[in-house]
Formats: structure tokens, sequence, C-alpha cells
């Protein structure tokens, strides 16, 4: 087994990829209004691996959605590199995420009738300086693979493809939500080694959100969301390697 990696040094200040202040989002259901996120303060750094801990419910994924220019909030400010996103309208969103995120899902959304290394290029050719399709794959242990159909790979595999097609245009962040939920242990670790490789090869801030508690070990550091708000954040004082992660 390898030996615990140190956790990434932490950035200074001027190093945050993402600050939000005061973020707040009410969705209006009829006549009930539902809190999902209450007055959150958080940061991503560049370069760490972060991960969002919380039951169902907790907020996590509406705050990856605001991260990613998918929802905007109901009050609050939303920072990407020092630009403030908070009032950007829908054109100036679509630029964001394509040019500055990836995304990763519990489901791959794979095109069945492309091959690995065709839904990896769908990205490449809209991005502005992007990787080799091969190159993403090959960082995700998938060299051999180019050419299979997504009917022709196991469910990591495609998770892994899908992650490949995340990173190929070179995102300032990855974010992914519950990409092993889907996945059993042993496969799930083999993602979680594709997405620390991403991490520590590129220096991609990388955010996962789960609810899956093992899979805190391996972040630099964790934020605990519950009932909406960030309830604490610790630091990891040493990373354990993916391949030890069990659940």
């Amino acid at each position: 087994m390898a030996a615990p990696l140190p956790p990434t040094a932490p950035p200074g200040v001027d190093e945050a990829v993402f600050r939000l202040r005061g973020v707040s989002k009410t969705y209006r259901m009829g006549e009930v209004e539902v809190a999902a996120l209450r007055e959150v303060d958080f940061e991503l750094l560049a370069g760490e691996f972060l991960v969002l801990l919380g039951p169902s419910g907790s907020g996590k994924s509406t705050l990856l959605n605001i991260l990613g220019g998918l929802d905007v909030p109901t009050a609050g400010q939303v920072a990407f590199r020092g630009e403030d996103l908070t009032g950007a309208d829908r054109d100036r969103l679509t630029e964001f995420r394509r040019d500055h995120v990836g995304f990763v899902f519990q489901f791959y959304n794979l095109i069945p009738s492309l091959t690995a290394l065709e839904n990896v290029r769908l990205v490449t050719e809209i991005a502005p300086a992007p990787m080799d399709p091969a190159e993403a794959l090959a960082l995700v242990g998938l060299a051999e693979r180019l050419d299979h159909f997504p009917s022709q790979l196991s469910g990591g595999e495609q998770q892994r493809v899908a992650i490949a097609r995340a990173v190929a245009k070179r995102p300032g962040v990855l974010l992914c939500d519950e990409p092993t939920g889907a996945l059993d242990v042993e496969t799930g670790v083999l993602v979680l080694q594709a997405l620390r490789s991403v991490n520590r090869e590129l220096g991609t801030a990388t955010a996962v959100i789960t609810h899956n508690v093992a899979i805190a070990a391996m972040a630099d550091r964790v934020v605990h969301l519950a009932g909406g708000r960030v309830s604490r954040v610790e630091r990891n004082a040493t990373v354990a390697d993916p391949a030890s992660v069990r659940w």
C-alpha cells in the first residue's frame, strides 16, 4: 500500500480559485420557500483537492451548481479568480462554463455511438487550448481503450472517460458530483485514483461532493455541510492514497 501523501501546501489568500461570501439560495415550490443554502462562506484554493461532505439535502449539489455557473445565488457574492460572477448574464455564464469548468457527474453521459476518443474529442473541438484527447485518456489510465465504445467499457472505465472529457479542455477547476455513487468499491477506487492524477499532475483545483465519509481521507480539505450551512472545515494532516480508501 502506498504511503499517505502530504497535503497540498496551503496557497496564499490571493490564490483562491473560488471565493463565496454570504451565499444563499432559496427555491420556491408553489407557496413554499425552501432554503437550500444559508449565508455560506466558501473558498476553493488553487491546486487543492477538496471534498464537500454532507447528507442528502445538505446543500452540496446546490453549492456545486453555483460554483459551476449552472445556477445563481439568491443572495451573496460569487467570485472566480477575482471576477465577480454574481451578476453575470446567461451568455457570460455559458462562456465561463465552457472555458473554465470541467464537470463529472454520477452518471457518465457518454454518447453511445462514439468511441472513448471521439467522446473526449467533442470537448477539445470547442476549447481554446485543449489537451490531445489521447493524452487525456492516458492520464486516467485508458490509453489502451481509445477505440472502444461505451457499451464495451465497464462502469468505472466509462466514468474515467467522463473525467478525461472534463479535463481535456484544461479547465481551471474540476467539479465532481458523487463520481463514485454508482460504482462498487474497487471500481470507485480506480475513479478516485484518476481524479487524484488529474489534480496532482495538472494542478487542477478539484471539488468532489459526496455523502461517503471514507472519501474525505484523500482530501486536502474537507468542508462539511448541514442544513444548507457550512458546519465545519477540516484540513487533513496527511492525505490518504486513493488505493487505501474503502467504504
